[in-house]
């Protein structure tokens, strides 16, 4: 009689053990860049907003004679280094720079050169070993200095936030600048805009 009680009690851990252990909530998916998040929407600059602002920036500074249609091609910087967020959402900002920089270096096809000043330190870590004999001159040859640069991209995030207190309801205006600046003289040789305004209900914390 015991030893029924027992296999009736194992029985039944037995078949458990073996059943899928079931989880709720929604399985991971991929969603479009270039479309809103179904399942989590801001007032911010989120992915669609980079892709269309940096398509859109890319086309116009190639349409530009200055940038794009000079018989010597200029040397440009664009990164993030002068690019200010004055808005209220946070963002890492070389998500718009490093986007904006791969498609015109993409698509420019010669008519820019692109100049990088963030690894600088490996720039001239590199420059010391080729003339103290550490290593060969590499196959394209040395020069006395680093590249100068004609124009410096600059640009700013900023917004304009409204709150109703009584619903929660949240409503935000964004306005991003670029703009590309003579570094000999300070012109402004080229600008351009992207603005757009949300409205939500949702309480979105952007990391």
């Amino acid at each position: 009689m015991k030893l029924r009680t027992s296999l009736l009690i194992v029985a039944p851990l037995a078949l458990s053990a073996c059943a899928p252990v079931q989880y709720s909530g929604k399985q991971t998916s991929y969603d479009s860049v270039n479309q809103p998040s179904e399942l989590v929407q801001g007032t911010g600059v989120e992915s669609q907003d980079i892709v269309a602002m940096t398509d859109q920036m890319a086309r116009d500074m190639l349409s530009n004679p200055v940038l794009a249609g000079r018989a010597t091609p200029p040397r440009v910087i664009v990164d993030s280094e002068y690019f200010k967020n004055e808005s209220s959402s946070r963002i890492n900002k070389n998500l718009i720079t490093d986007r904006l920089r791969v498609n015109l270096n993409r698509a420019a096809a010669g008519r820019m050169f692109f100049i990088n000043r963030e690894n600088l330190d490996m720039l001239q870590a590199e420059r010391k070993m080729k003339r103290d004999g550490t290593t060969d001159k590499g196959t394209t040859g040395m020069s006395k200095t680093l590249a100068g640069v004609d124009y410096r991209l600059v640009g700013r995030i900023a917004s304009r936030d409204a709150v109703d207190t009584n619903s929660g309801a949240q409503s935000s205006y964004n306005q991003i600048t670029f703009e590309m600046i003579d570094l000999e003289q300070g012109y402004t040789v080229w600008s351009g805009l992207y603005e757009f305004k949300k409205s939500t209900m949702d309480d979105v914390i952007y990391r």
